[in-house]
Parts: C-alpha cells; structure tokens; sequence
C-alpha cells in the first residue's frame, strides 16, 4: 500500500485532483476511490463525483476542496478491500491560478510588471517575469515577492515577448514545486504593446530586402563603369579617335559666321603675309652675304680700298635696310646674346 505513488493538486484550495498509475498499479483492476475532510472518529467518506480515466479505467478523482485535512482511500471495485489509503494536509499541495490584471510600466529602459493581489496566502507567492526579444533563442527570468517584478536593461528598438505566473514557496507553504500556468503572452516594442513580434520581424526583413537591392545595385552600377571605361581604353587603342573639323575651322564659325569666301581671303592675307615674312628673312640674308663679300674686298689694293672707303655711305644704307629688314615697325625687338628675336602680334617669336 505505501508503494502506491499518487500525484496530489490542489488546484488554488479550491478543487483536489487525486491520480495514480492505473494500469500499472491495480493490473487491469477497476478501483473506487473514497474521501473525506472530516477528522476525528466519526469520518463520514464520500465517493469520489468526477471519476478521471485511463483507457476506461479509473485513474483519478475530481472533488471540491472543503478543508485543510484531507485522507483517501482507494479500494476494490466492490469497496470490499482497501488497496491505499493516506492523510495529508491539503495547504501543502496548492497550485495558484495565473495572475489577474497584469499591468506593464515602461520607463526608460526599465520595465516593472504588477498584477492583482490574491485573497489568501499572498506571503507563500512569488511573482515570475519571463522575457526574450526577437533575437534571444532563451528566456530570461527575474522572480519577486508577490506582486510585482522589474527588469532594466532594454532595447527600445527590440520586441520583446513577456509571460508572467505565480509560485508557491517550498518548503514553507507547500511540499511540492507547483506554479500556476503562465498568462497569456504580451508583446512590446518600446512601451507599445504590439498584437505579435512578427511585425517587428517583418519590418526587419523588409529593410534588409531593400538595402540587399540597393546595394546590388550600387555594386552592378560600378562593375558597369568600370567595364566602360575599360571599353573606352580598349577603343581608343584599337581606333585612335578622328579631330574634329569644328576646332579646326573654328575662326570661319566664330569670326565669319560661314562665310567661306570672306574666311577664305582673310586666310590668303595671312599666307601673304607669311610668305612676306619669309622673303623679308632671306633679304636679311642677302644683305649679310653682299655685307661679307665688301669686306673681303677690303683686302685688296689701295685702290679698291678707296672705293670701300667712299662706299661707307652705301654700307650705312644697306645696314639701314637690313634693319629696315628685320624690324618691322608694328613688332618689338628683344636682344639676347647677340641673336635679335622679333616678337610679333600674335606673340610669335623669330630669330
């Protein structure tokens, strides 16, 4: 009979829940079941209101909670033979319901969590705080004197999903480890209680599939540039590119407007004018050889020497016209070392 092993609920010292192993305890026997809260000699037992089945067989009992004491009996299925009997104290197996009217205060990263007082035993309860965000794979608990618990430490950019339940103290006011189940779970996101974490997640997804497109293409348009400009390289080394005629006739848009004869006569004025430069040049040159050919002939006799001598005036006027030459009036002459470099309007320079 002691070996029978029972499972004892107490479900907020409002309704008793007996159970035994059927099957493996009583061998296919049908028992009845038996109690009373009655103490002293005269017990009046009573059979048990709510039978709980295993596969038809009588695997526990369902009765209202009437006082502290409490003993059973389990017997055969005519009540002939008692099989397990057993006294206990009824205040030692409770099992709190879930807390009523929880409440949720944020302030700053700090979240405190209260609900309603029970009516009895408020001194043998704890109040439990589960909570994991959207990236913890675990929860984590925090445990406080009924009722309220806090927690600090939160993201405000986080969802957060948060469960709360009762405990009974053990070994003080029960002998065994029973909470209550756990209330309905809440979701907050910075003090806003959202209807699941799913949102939060969503958003999360969306802002990752956005940047993942942005930043693909970001990446294609610069493998794009690159491949351009290496195209443009490889063009440019394989067909070197064509002048543009525009630069060239530059003048004959700008200062003619098109009209090509007017362009075109301006254009033989500055060949003339080359061309004048050039003969100009080459009288400067024959001034200097008829120049060295007058003072080699100042080596002959004194006669000849004599002719040099009245021919002063022709030299003087030769060099007059080779200055005449080689300076133009409308240009600047600048001496360097020996070399006279004539600069004219267009800033050309010749020696």
């Amino acid at each position: 009979k002691d070996a029978i092993n029972t499972t004892i609920i107490n479900f907020n010292n409002e309704k008793m829940q007996i159970t035994w192993a059927a099957r493996e305890l009583f061998h296919n026997e049908n028992v009845s079941f038996s109690y009373t809260f009655d103490e002293g000699k005269h017990k009046v037992w009573k059979p048990c209101p709510m039978y709980l089945l295993d596969q038809d067989y009588n695997s526990g009992c369902l009765f209202k909670t009437e006082g502290p004491t409490l003993a059973i009996s389990i017997r055969n299925s005519n009540g002939s033979e008692e099989l397990f009997s057993k006294k206990l104290k009824s205040d030692f197996y409770i099992k709190p319901n879930p807390p009523e009217n929880v409440t949720f205060f944020w302030k700053d990263d700090t979240v405190t969590v209260s609900c309603n007082k029970p009516e009895r035993a408020v001194k043998c309860l704890t109040l439990e705080l589960q909570y994991k965000s959207t990236f913890d794979k675990e929860w984590q608990s925090r445990t406080s004197r009924c009722c309220h618990v806090g927690d600090q430490g939160f993201d405000s950019r986080k969802c957060y999903s948060f469960r709360v339940r009762l405990k009974r103290l053990v070994p003080y006011c029960n002998v065994v480890h029973y909470s209550s189940d756990w209330e309905a779970e809440t979701f907050w996101m910075n003090g806003t209680l959202l209807d699941s974490c799913d949102d939060d997640r969503t958003s999360q997804t969306n802002t990752v599939t956005v940047l993942s497109c942005l930043l693909a293409v970001l990446l294609m348009m610069l493998v794009f540039l690159i491949l351009l400009c290496k195209q443009q390289r490889l063009q440019m080394s394989v067909t070197p590119a064509i002048p543009d005629p525009k630069y060239i006739f530059a003048d004959l848009l700008n200062d003619h407007n098109g009209n090509f004869q007017e362009w075109l006569d301006k254009t033989d004025h500055v060949v003339l004018q080359t061309k004048l430069e050039y003969e100009e040049t080459e009288c400067i040159t024959e001034a200097e050889s008829q120049q060295e050919d007058e003072k080699n002939s100042d080596k002959q006799g004194p006669l000849e020497k004599i002719f040099a001598f009245s021919g002063t005036a022709e030299n003087s006027d030769l060099k007059a016209a080779q200055i005449a030459c080689l300076i133009p009036a409308s240009n600047t002459i600048a001496s360097f070392a020996g070399f006279h470099i004539l600069m004219n309007d267009d800033m050309y320079v010749t020696l």
